[in-house]
């Protein structure tokens, strides 16, 4: 992991096309702005593994299916 300072109205640049920016700073509290390509997903990290277990859920169902209907 890299870690890195940054104060309010600085940002880092992520493979050339991804801004993320230091918009405020509150108590404990960072608010981050980020700028990427619409074809870049961005999600904060609990959606992000929601999605991945409704997905290997979904995966597992459909497989099932799929072995029930070769049956």
């Amino acid at each position: 992991m890299l870690a890195l300072t940054r104060k309010k109205g600085e940002s880092i640049i992520v493979n050339n096309d991804i801004e993320i920016s230091i918009l405020e700073l509150r108590g404990d509290q960072v608010k981050i702005g980020i700028s990427a390509p619409k074809e870049v997903p961005v999600y904060r990290k609990e959606v992000y593994l929601q999605i991945q277990k409704e997905n290997e859920a979904a995966l597992s169902a459909d497989s099932i299916t799929a072995l029930k209907e070769i049956l």
